[in-house]
């Protein structure tokens, strides 16, 4: 086997509550101070994490059921808080760890989002991400004044324009155009801040933006497309992108997939960083992560649960299907492709139950001691040839211990085999990503 990468590491949470009625629960669900998430960065960054991806939705899903009961039962993508203003105070507690944040280019006006996310940049001295989404959810485009989403393939088409439109914006300044002459009592000189005049199919915008050109000029794009369309629109201007495979074959399909599509658009392979969505389930010895991941999985509400997280990510209501027999071959959503495709494994003839128990468990190599989730890691990257992987809690329900179990057990394992950094190289997020 050839010899492992050393490769990148990311963390995907979301301004939502922890695992608060677990028996390590953290803050019993009553804590919004933003708190718990600076212990996060801390403890992310005392581990060289690249970065903090944070996720997010704009609705209370009722596409399980049709109603809001489990989502609002099980605390499920609500409530959820807005993260942008979560990330200057994880900036002002670190010096070094990237914060992605998740903004909709369907929701947000181009203006609006280039000039926040230039300010975030500044606020965090240049370790800003943009995680650019389309948004999947009818239910947010209601919130919206909207009746329903543009159709998947049109969302793309749109988003490419935006991303094009809000980068001309984020180039509106020059990157000297802040002289700040004290002879000539001149800050800016007025001949190197342009208007962009853009006029596309579906936006229009004068500029310039109203701030200065920020640390990283460009904030760090991220995307996590799993559809032609998404893996296209990823290859084209993501520096890091979030793949769902979940075996070597489908890691390694999706990685090359991306890095041909960067190639065919005139850029580097290597400038996009694709990391892997996992979930490690430790313990301080094989049996007993086992042991774990069968009580989680084996308990009355994680049936429930799961559907329900699912059905508000693909807006498909699982109450309809037979939970005993295999998913309609057709089925299809306008939602969030990636998703469904890496949850019903199509054509393995596996039962709806089936395919509940085994979205945790399947990923059964993850599950043991650090130094076993660490050969296994090792093992995925020299099969894979990089770029990393994004840790995410099970269920996404996080605690306090699930950190630690990663950054205090499984990172040092991974260290000590130089398979992941020990120091940051440089101080702006993109220079961070690109040290290797």
């Amino acid at each position: 086997m050839a010899q492992s990468p050393k490769f990148h590491l990311g963390w995907f949470a979301n301004f939502c509550i922890d695992a608060w009625n677990d028996q390590w629960g953290s803050t019993g669900g009553q804590d919004w101070s933003g708190s718990f998430y600076i212990e996060l960065v801390q403890h992310l960054e005392r581990a060289k994490f690249d970065y903090l991806l944070l996720e997010d939705k704009l609705m209370v899903s009722d596409a399980y059921g049709g109603s809001f009961e489990r989502e609002l039962k099980h605390a499920l993508h609500s409530p959820k808080h807005d993260p942008a203003p979560l990330i200057p105070l994880l900036g002002y507690v670190t010096k070094h760890l990237g914060l992605v944040v998740t903004l909709s280019s369907t929701f947000y006006p181009p203006f609006l989002l280039a000039r926040l996310s230039s300010t975030l940049d500044h606020l965090t001295a240049g370790r800003l991400g943009w995680n650019m989404v389309t948004s999947a959810e009818d239910r947010s485009a209601q919130n919206f004044g909207l009746d329903e989403l543009p159709r998947h393939d049109e969302r793309y088409a749109r988003a490419h324009e935006y991303v094009d439109l809000v980068r001309q914006l984020w180039d509106s300044w020059e990157p000297d155009a802040v002289v700040r002459d004290r002879e000539s009592g001149t800050f800016a000189d007025y001949t190197k801040v342009h208007t962009i005049d853009f006029e596309g199919q579906y936006y229009k915008s004068r500029g310039p933006l109203n701030t200065v050109s920020s640390p990283q000029r460009h904030p760090v794009l991220a995307q996590a497309g799993g559809s032609p369309q998404g893996k296209d629109f990823a290859a084209k201007y993501a520096d890091t992108v979030v793949g769902t495979a979940a075996d070597p074959d489908g890691m390694i399909a999706y990685r090359n997939d991306i890095r041909e599509r960067a190639a065919a658009y005139g850029r580097n392979p290597d400038d996009i960083k694709v990391l892997f969505l996992i979930t490690p389930h430790l313990a301080d010895t094989d049996e007993e992560a086992r042991a774990k991941l069968d009580r989680l999985v084996n308990n009355e509400f994680y049936l429930e649960k799961t559907l329900a997280h699912l059905a508000a990510i693909v807006e498909i209501d699982f109450t309809k299907f037979d939970l005993d027999k295999p998913l309609p071959d057709d089925l299809q959503t306008n939602g969030e492709k990636g998703s469904l495709e890496a949850f019903i494994q199509r054509g393995s003839g596996k039962t709806l139950r089936e395919l509940t128990a085994a979205y945790l468990s399947t990923e059964d190599a993850l599950v043991g001691s650090p130094a076993t989730v660490a050969d296994r890691l090792e093992s995925l990257m020299a099969q894979v040839g990089g770029d990393g992987f994004l840790i995410t809690a099970p269920g996404m329900r996080l605690t306090r211990k699930y950190v630690i179990e990663v950054v205090d057990g499984l990172v040092p394992e991974l260290q000590r085999r130089g398979l992941t950094r020990t120091h940051y190289e440089h101080t702006l997020f993109k220079d961070n990503l690109l040290a290797y």
